[in-house]
């Protein structure tokens, strides 16, 4: 049986650095599977996912994380002499070494290459890979994922997607983006608007087209 994993976000919680960027509407309860954080530039994506993370501290309020969380930040740097190959199986669970080096040939990176000859899509499979394949059946994790898709072509994307879409179970992913195609389908989303965080209603479905003229 998967350990109940999630996120809770108190009605009163706000985030910021020397002001508050912005401010929890309603109470919000995020439950397992893959929840879109959309927002423009500068609106608070990365700060919220750093304060669910507790680099961060909260201007008010509390946040709760079932599980065993992980903040993916857009830009982490390992060794510049390593390989892919060489980070990911000393890193992840021994297990899983394999499953993600098949899968890292599926979204087409050399892992014999150095992280230095990489290109900045491929620095970003790198840490998507290890960041996912770093789950375990069972222990329940948060993956808090910024800017995934940075340098990233439509194609990787859509394997990235389906893999959520694949590896739901005792995983809640909060993934901040920004779509590029107005068909992309988002079941869950958090937005942050005029310095207000809310999420989208659980009984529907939404276009990123839908949602876009929604954010200020």
């Amino acid at each position: 049986m998967s350990r109940d994993v999630g996120i809770e976000l108190s009605e009163d919680l706000a985030i910021g650095y020397d002001r508050v960027l912005a401010r929890v509407a309603s109470s919000i309860s995020l439950g397992e599977g893959t929840h879109y954080l959309l927002a423009r530039n500068g609106r608070g994506k990365t700060t919220l996912l750093r304060s669910l993370a507790g680099v961060l501290k909260l201007k008010s309020g509390v946040t709760g994380v079932r599980g065993v969380a992980q903040f993916v930040a857009e830009d982490i740097y390992y060794d510049k002499h390593l390989t892919p190959k060489s980070i990911l199986s000393c890193v992840l669970p021994k297990e899983n070494v394999k499953s993600c080096l098949e899968f890292a040939d599926k979204v087409e990176l050399d892992v014999s290459k150095t992280f230095r000859e990489l290109s900045t899509g491929n620095k970003r499979k790198v840490s998507w890979l290890m960041a996912e394949f770093s789950c375990l059946p069972g222990e329940g994790d948060v993956l808090l994922l910024d800017e995934p898709f940075t340098g990233i072509d439509s194609h990787v994307r859509e394997l990235f997607m389906e893999y959520w879409a694949e590896n739901e179970v005792g995983v809640c992913r909060l993934v901040s983006c920004h779509p590029d195609f107005n068909s992309m389908k988002i079941e869950s989303a958090l937005l942050i608007s005029e310095g207000e965080i809310c999420a989208t209603s659980k009984d529907e479905e939404y276009t990123w087209g839908e949602l876009k003229n929604s954010l200020v």
